[in-house]
């Protein structure tokens, strides 16, 4: 995930996203705005302006987040309130400002910042008198609220981080349900919060000129925010039948293992048996989903731990995939700055993130690594965001961000998707006679689609909720109950116990409580596999796609870096064709690499009853 100033598109979330504190107006607007000018020239002015105003205050408003994010306590929250609530404001004015120029002819260059500035808010405040301050203070409780949380497990307190481990590893229903539901509990009192902050953004939409929060949010893809939603179902519709055919095998499998009263062989499956507090991932089943007959392969986990692996050796082995491709590699602030462990003493939001602080090179990752797969991969994705970073530098203040925020997730997960046997042997983790055969591709091939095809309608839900939400056909006393039709509808899970309007399932997830656009994950899921093809083709890979690592390949690097340079200075159809030599986003390079997979699932599943309805 990557933490960034709030303009800047692809920001994660509303307390770290914070950048500006007011300005005099008349300042801000160059001169202009006292004669209301709509001329190309006043909107140049305005923009100049408004960028002199981020890059002056947005350090300050970054180091103000960081602080919070990993030291949270009564001042820290108090500090976040005020500059969020002051971010807000300035935000709302810059926003309402380049709303002038709507309808002015410009130069295709201060279009598109005109139309950044409209399209940067993740929540906006009506431009009332305290309506930035009470949106502040709610987000920041609302977060607080999720990472401070802590369930009593068998006599002691639990923290998130531990809870994700063990709902990975537990196999037992009865404690797997205990600790879903406990955790689940923690996010009960955000229900009045989260309405209350839903009807001011959504004033604060309207301000604007939307007609909602979510309506913004599928704006800001350059395309009308309906034809977003189509492109969404359309790609939806490429890896859905992918989707329906690991759910049926894997229900089969979980069926095998708990019994029939536990989870039948037809219908939806028992979210709190998949291995992750919320579905999303299925991974940490591997052991129950191999292949029948198929030998183990290696166990990346037990590779990282047998090595001696830390999470400073975990993040310098990420870093040299990059330095790999003829990157720089990080300024030793990174390493002086970063907080790569759990601190014993107080209160973090551990969920992982990557920093931007002088939108130079103070970069930073904050994570609670873990010695194991998922945290290797994370890592490689965290960098990721931060070579992304470094990459755009140069560009302007308003294009110093990803394509769309899908391209700066995807492009950690283009290099963790190399993180096979053959790059594994490169950093001396796996031996070379130990490189799996062929016969075993199924299992690889199943361990990545628990993780990546097992994802996608999780993605789907967690922003369907939000745009239904925001524009009304969910209401207050339905949040609950639609949550877990929508969950049904996409994923085929349902929860292990009865779920009321007393419930708040969906602040059980980071990225609701804390207010982060999630259909950025879902397109980056899509847009991984397009770089990681395209990448492949370039380093002359002739195997099988998913045995392929550009691990080294300093062409590849070169041409990759080209694209990141760009940042948003131009439209994300001329970034990705920049790289893949295509300007459309395509779920065809996922559906190639799992191929192999498909038949093999489809010939487990012959004769069973597949589908949830």
């Amino acid at each position: 995930m990557i933490a960034k100033p709030m303009l800047k598109v692809a920001a994660s979330w509303l307390a770290i996203a914070a950048f500006t504190a007011c300005a005099n107006t008349a300042t801000m607007d160059g001169g202009a705005s006292a004669q209301g000018a709509t001329t190309p020239e006043a909107a140049q002015a305005y923009v100049e302006a408004a960028e002199a105003e981020l890059a002056e205050r947005s350090q300050y408003e970054a180091r103000i987040a960081w602080v919070y994010n990993t030291y949270i306590n009564f001042d820290t929250e108090w500090l976040l309130q005020r500059s969020d609530a002051e971010a807000t404001e300035a935000r709302v004015r810059l926003a309402s400002g380049a709303g002038r120029f709507a309808n002015t002819e410009l130069p295709a260059d201060i279009r598109r910042k005109i139309d950044l500035l409209r399209l940067s808010l993740v929540l906006p405040a009506p431009q009332t008198e305290g309506a930035a301050a009470q949106l502040s203070e709610i987000t920041t409780r609302l977060a607080s609220r999720y990472s401070t949380g802590r369930i009593d497990y068998q006599g002691r307190q639990v923290a998130l981080d531990e809870l994700e481990t063990l709902m990975g590893t537990e196999r037992n229903a009865a404690r797997l349900e205990e600790i879903w539901t406990e955790w689940h509990q923690v996010a009960a009192p955000m229900r009045d919060d989260y309405t209350r902050m839903v009807e001011i953004a959504n004033q604060g939409a309207r301000d604007l000129g939307f007609d909602n929060v979510g309506q913004m949010w599928l704006s800001n893809y350059d395309m009308p925010a309906a034809d977003m939603e189509r492109e969404v179902e359309r790609l939806w519709g490429q890896l859905q039948p992918f989707y329906e055919q690991l759910h049926c095998h894997v229900r089969t499998r979980l069926s095998a293992t708990y019994g029939e009263a536990i989870q039948p062989r037809d219908g939806p499956i028992r979210a709190d048996l998949l291995g992750n507090m919320w579905a999303q991932d299925w991974s940490t089943l591997m052991p129950i989903m191999r292949p029948r007959g198929a030998r183990a392969t290696y166990d990346t986990t037990s590779l990282l731990t047998r090595a001696n692996y830390d999470a400073v050796r975990m993040t310098r082995t990420a870093e040299g995939f990059y330095t790999s491709l003829g990157l720089a590699p990080l300024p030793e602030t990174f390493w002086e700055r970063s907080m790569l462990t759990r601190p014993r003493d107080r209160d973090v939001v551990c969920h992982a993130s990557a920093w931007d602080l002088d939108s130079r090179e103070d970069l930073r990752v904050k994570q609670c690594i873990q010695i194991n797969a998922e945290h290797f991969q994370t890592i490689h994705h965290e960098l990721g965001h931060n070579y992304y970073q470094r990459a755009y530098m140069d560009q302007p203040y308003l294009y110093q961000n990803g394509a769309h925020d899908g391209f700066h997730e995807a492009i950690g997960d283009f290099i963790a998707l190399n993180i096979t046997p053959e790059y594994l042997v490169e950093i001396g983790l796996l031996r070379r006679g130990q490189i799996p055969p062929a016969s075993a591709d199924t299992s690889l091939l199943m361990e990545q689609a628990l993780n990546k095809i097992a994802f996608l309608p999780f993605a789907l839900t967690m922003d369907q909720w939000r745009w239904q939400v925001f524009d009304g056909r969910i209401t207050p006393d339905r949040y609950n109950a639609a949550w877990w039709e929508l969950r049904e509808r996409y994923q085929g899970i349902t929860p292990p116990n009865t779920r009321t309007e007393e419930h708040f399932d969906p602040g059980a997830k980071y990225h609701i409580a804390n207010n982060v656009p999630y259909l950025r994950y879902f397109l980056s899921y899509v847009l991984q596999f397009q770089f990681y093809e395209a990448a492949c083709q370039q380093a002359g890979w002739e195997g099988p796609l998913h045995r392929c690592t550009v691990y080294g390949n300093r062409e590849v690097g070169e041409r990759f870096n080209q694209m990141m340079e760009m940042g948003a200075s131009r439209p994300w159809p001329d970034a990705l064709e920049a790289f893949t030599g295509t300007r459309q986003m395509d779920g065809g390079a996922m559906a190639r690499y799992f191929q192999p997979l498909m038949a093999y699932l489809e010939e487990q599943n012959e004769g069973q009853d597949c589908g949830w309805d």
